[in-house]
C-alpha cells in the first residue's frame, strides 16, 4: 500500500510540472492577446466614435468649432491609450505578484482628485476593478480562477471605457444631456449576453426609447439614442490577429482542463489509498 501511495505521489508531482508549464504558456498567450486587444480597442473606439459623430449625431458634431473637434478627437484617443495600458498593467502586476494594494490606493486618490475637473479626460479605472489574483501555478483550480478573473477584468475595462467615452461625448455636446444610463446599461448587458454580432456599425448601441415630458405631455414620443458599447466579441471579430490569439488561448485551456481532470483523479486516488492504509493501521481483531 505504501508503494501505491508513493507511485500516486510521483504521478501528482509530474502533473504539477506539466501544469506549471501550461501556466507559463497561458500567461504568455494572454500577455500577447491583451497587447493586441489594446491596439484593437483603440482602433474600434475611434471607429465607433466616428460613426456616432458622423451618422448618429452629425448636426451636433458640426456645431463644434474646429478646435473643439480636435480636442474631442484627442481625448478619445487618450481614453483608448489609457485602456490599452491598463490591460497590460493588470497582467504585469499578476506576473510580478506584488504591490497591487499600493497601486489600488494610488488609483483611488486619483479618482477623488479628478472628480471636480470636468475638462479632464475621465479616468478609465475605478475601485470596481478587482485586484489581481496570485495563482498557484501548479494547481489547475487556482489557474482556472486566475483565467476567469482576467476575463472579468477585461470586460470591466471595456465597460468602463464605453461609459467614459459616452460621458466625454456627452460633455462635448454630441450625446443628449439626459442620457438614460440605466437603460443603456441594461441594453449593453443584454447585447453582451446574447453573444451575437449586432446589426449596424460595430460597438454601438442603437436604441429607440420613449421619453415623457412632465410639463408638456404632447412632446412625449419616441427618441433614437446611439451610444458607444465596446463588445469583446465584435472587437475580436474585426481583428484577424486577435481572433487567432483567442483560438490559441482556447487550445491551451483545453490542455489545462485535461490535466486538471487527471490532477483531481490522482488526488482522489491518493485520498482513497491513504484512507485504506489508515483503516488497516487502526484495525484490530477482538
Amino acid at each position: 500500500m505504501a508503494r501505491a501511495i508513493e507511485r500516486i505521489e510521483r504521478d501528482i508531482a509530474a502533473l504539477k510540472e506539466a501544469i506549471r508549464a501550461i501556466a507559463v504558456e497561458l500567461q504568455t498567450a494572454y500577455a500577447s492577446y491583451l497587447n493586441t486587444l489594446g491596439l484593437a480597442v483603440r482602433k474600434q473606439l475611434i471607429l465607433a466614435s466616428y460613426h456616432l459623430c458622423t451618422q448618429g449625431y452629425p448636426e451636433n458634431f458640426l456645431h463644434l468649432s474646429l478646435n473643439q473637434r480636435q480636442q474631442l478627437q484627442q481625448a478619445i484617443r487618450k481614453l483608448g491609450q489609457l485602456a490599452a495600458e491598463e490591460l497590460l498593467t493588470y497582467i504585469k502586476s499578476e506576473e510580478i505578484g506584488g504591490d497591487e494594494g499600493d497601486e489600488g490606493d494610488e488609483g483611488d486618490e486619483g479618482d477623488e482628485g479628478d472628480g471636480g475637473n470636468e475638462g479632464e479626460t475621465p479616468v478609465i479605472l475605478g475601485t470596481s476593478i478587482p485586484e489581481p489574483l496570485i495563482a498557484d501555478t501548479s494547481n489547475p483550480i487556482e489557474l482556472a480562477k486566475w483565467q476567469q478573473n482576467l476575463e472579468e477584468v477585461t470586460q470591466e475595462i471595456l465597460k468602463k471605457l464605453s461609459h467614459d467615452a459616452n460621458l466625454l461625448l456627452q460633455k462635448a455636446g454630441i450625446l443628449p444631456k439626459k442620457l438614460p444610463e440605466p437603460i443603456l446599461a441594461a441594453a449593453a448587458a443584454a447585447s453582451e449576453a446574447s453573444g451575437e454580432v449586432m446589426p449596424g456599425p460595430p460597438n454601438l448601441l442603437n436604441l429607440v426609447i420613449e421619453i415623457e415630458n412632465e410639463q408638456q405631455s404632447e412632446d412625449s414620443g419616441l427618441t433614437q439614442i446611439m451610444a458607444i458599447n465596446l463588445r469583446l466579441g465584435e472587437i475580436e471579430f474585426a481583428d484577424v490577429t486577435l481572433s487567432s490569439e483567442r483560438r490559441q488561448i482556447r487550445s491551451i485551456l483545453l490542455q489545462l482542463n485535461k490535466l486538471g481532470r487527471e490532477y483531481q483523479k490522482k488526488h482522489r486516488e491518493r485520498a482513497i489509498a491513504e484512507a485504506e492504509a489508515a483503516w488497516r493501521a487502526s484495525w484490530f481483531e477482538d
